[in-house]
């Protein structure tokens, strides 16, 4: 078990090193940003020579693979954080320095269980990219066929232990301030992010992922996701089918080779939604790194470690949502937030329908190229916070996504009619899911899994309710724990180290 201590020291170094490098100015300027947290900030700060332009890039690498992940989310927002940070934060994407061939060439042998000359004929010791949990290295197998290799850095299981142990114990501490804070439900996140951090970390995960994914998009034709080797793949080691294209990074090597680059926007737009809304399974981690143009016109994914799940019920929310925006139905809207009680039932529905129409309607009044979703969302954001309402940890990675990709498309295509786009391909499933045809369908499948559940229930009631003169089941029995006395001495001193505690938390919080 890490103190107290040890989190506060790894806190303030990192903050130490944000602040070298001009990242804490923004928390620090922040009004929702809890007092304790902005002191924390200047005491980081403190002394340093903090530059007038930020060094996010330099930072981010300094602290580790965790920060790592933000600042590639980051990188495809350019209109949030300017063109030059974004620019910059790319080369956090692919392009860090790679771990020693000697260590992963043993890491490829341990894992799969044989010589690395019994598995490639050839395999290029030089890494293609190198990210911040994994590298990925060019090969050739021993019946001929061209693959990438990916391979993760080693030890790096350990490294992200010990920072996301160190958000655990930040985020109990900040929600426990109350306020804004526990609104915005920091621990549910770290959470959220463990889990994530958990399936990059196993590349047989990984692995199912892009199996199950490369499934569901056969209905994209135009979207393409790599064949996984699954004999030459294990919790540290993946091998997939190699794509050879143009990374979306490099726009002037796209256009050079004649690519349509409002048409990839296009393809990129709507497979995201076949993932997101149709089949509720969809790609997380959608920069411009891990998309590649293929030379037939075709777009590319790979890097499948992180992924997201809605369930229907959400998919259909968000949906209506989404439509309920772009037709102006605010009514329809603030009933799908009450009915999935992401509004507290104390506030009143005719204010959030007002609310909503103040974020709706100028949106509305733009031509349409010029509506983003990165801006609607941000408006939406704004009324979380004024209805009191908590923020939906299993819809954070949709949100992030949902902000991404419109950072990609528009990337591609500045001039990319996101709604128009978006607005047929949701029409249609909104059509499909909840037209008449859907709603008796749903009825009837409902009602035959209740005839199906008949006979199971009269079974529990027989016996929970047996026939008069049988005894019923006895009610289970807790385990009984043995608690030993101590003597008044242990109670004192446990008593006087609980306080020390207490006073030292105190004053490390106020």
């Amino acid at each position: 078990m890490t103190s107290s201590v040890t989190h506060v020291f790894r806190l303030l170094r990192w903050g130490r090193t944000l602040a070298r490098h001009g990242a804490l100015t923004g928390i620090e300027r922040d009004r929702a940003t809890p007092p304790p947290v902005r002191r924390l900030a200047r005491i980081a700060r403190f002394g340093a020579r903090v530059p007038k332009k930020p060094r996010y890039t330099e930072a981010f690498v300094a602290i580790g693979p965790a920060a790592i992940k933000l600042g590639q989310a980051l990188a495809t927002r350019a209109d949030l954080v300017g063109d030059e940070a974004a620019v910059e934060l790319q080369t956090l994407q692919d392009r860090l320095p790679a771990a020693p061939f000697a260590a992963i060439k043993a890491q490829v042998e341990t894992e799969l269980g044989r010589p690395l000359e019994q598995l490639f004929t050839e395999f290029d010791p030089v890494p293609v990219g190198a990210a911040s949990i994994a590298q990925v290295h060019r090969a050739i197998t021993t019946d001929g066929r061209l693959v990438a290799v990916k391979v993760l850095r080693p030890g790096i299981e350990a490294e992200l232990e010990r920072a996301i142990e160190t958000y655990e114990w930040a985020a109990a501490r900040v929600e426990g301030m109350g306020g804004e804070a526990a609104r915005l439900r920091p621990r549910a996140t770290i959470a959220m992010f463990k889990q994530w951090t958990a399936r990059e970390l196993d590349l047989r995960r990984e692995a199912a992922s892009a199996s199950e994914l490369r499934e569901n998009m056969v209905a994209e034709a135009d979207f393409h996701v790599p064949e996984i080797d699954w004999s030459r793949t294990a919790q540290r080691v993946m091998t997939l089918e190699w794509i050879e294209g143009i990374k979306l990074t490099d726009r002037e090597g796209l256009i050079a080779a004649g690519h349509d680059l409002p048409n990839l926007s296009k393809i990129l737009v709507r497979a995201f939604l076949r993932q997101a809304v149709v089949d509720g399974f969809f790609h997380a981690d959608l920069h411009q790194g891990n998309l590649f143009a293929l030379a037939d016109g075709r777009l590319a994914a790979v890097d499948f470690g992180i992924m997201g799940r809605i369930n229907r019920q959400a998919r259909l929310w968000l949906a209506e949502i989404l439509h309920g925006l772009i037709t102006g139905n605010y009514r329809r809207v603030a009933e799908i937030h009450f009915e999935a009680q992401y509004v507290p039932g104390h506030h009143n529905i005719d204010e959030f329908v007002t609310a909503l129409r103040a974020v709706g309607e100028p949106i509305r009044g733009l031509p349409v190229k010029e509506i983003s979703i990165g801006h609607m969302l941000e408006g939406l954001f704004k009324i979380t916070r004024d209805f009191d309402m908590p923020v939906q940890p299993h819809l954070l990675l949709l949100q992030k996504t949902m902000v991404m990709e419109e950072g990609v498309a528009t990337s591609l295509d500045p001039d990319i009619n996101m709604w128009e786009t978006a607005r047929p391909f949701i029409e249609e499933w909104v059509r499909s899911e909840l037209g008449p045809e859907a709603r008796a369908a749903d009825w009837l499948i409902e009602n035959f899994r209740n005839l199906a559940r008949l006979p199971e229930l009269i079974r529990r009631i027989d016996h929970y309710y047996p026939q008069p003169g049988a005894a019923p089941p006895g009610p289970p029995l807790p385990e009984v724990v043995v608690v030993k006395p101590f003597g008044w001495w242990r109670y004192a001193l446990t008593g006087l180290i609980a306080g020390g505690i207490g006073v030292a938390a105190t004053l490390l919080l106020t």
